[in-house]
């Protein structure tokens, strides 16, 4: 199965707030370190906001940040929501369906029963259980931004005396 970019961005953001759950963090923040652009980022955000996973506040401390803890975020629902409307085949779709074996063909059904095991995979997985203790993630997403100067992660500053 094959996921949708609007998913991939939709995870990459969720994970880049999870990682940074002190502070807001902007889409331009996001957009440099997930390699995603500024367009896509702002449709998805505006959608994980309305369905309830993200908090946005405007202005010029703004940006945005998880709306609920990261253990509570499953990863297998929000997959189903995003994924849902796309037709994994031609026979899904309700408009332009041409095939003519819809009515006959036992495809259509494995598919569905195929897609359903998917998202069971995924429903015990929290955003927490991603993001949490995955050392390596957590230093890529985690704060390297200073007033739009790339800094050094913390754990590699060292003392002058």
């Amino acid at each position: 199965m094959r996921i949708t970019k609007r998913t991939n961005i939709a995870m990459r953001v969720l994970m880049f707030c999870a990682a940074n759950p002190t502070r807001m963090v902007t889409k331009a923040e996001i957009a440099a370190r997930c390699n995603a652009s500024e367009n896509h980022l702002a449709q998805v955000i505006n959608q994980l906001a309305q369905m309830g996973y993200l908090h946005t506040q405007r202005g010029r401390n703004g940006g945005l940040q998880l709306a609920r803890p990261a253990s509570d975020i499953v990863i297998g629902e929000i997959f189903r929501k995003l994924e849902a409307p796309v037709p994994l085949a031609e026979c899904f779709a309700d408009v332009d369906n041409t095939c003519p074996l819809t009515e006959c063909c036992r495809l259509r059904s494995a598919l569905t029963e195929a897609a359903e095991a998917f998202y069971r995979t995924l429903d015990p997985v929290t955003l927490d259980g991603m993001v949490c203790g995955n050392v390596a993630l957590l230093d890529f997403l985690s704060a390297h931004v200073c007033e739009g100067t790339r800094q050094r992660p913390l754990a590699t500053l060292t003392t002058v005396k």
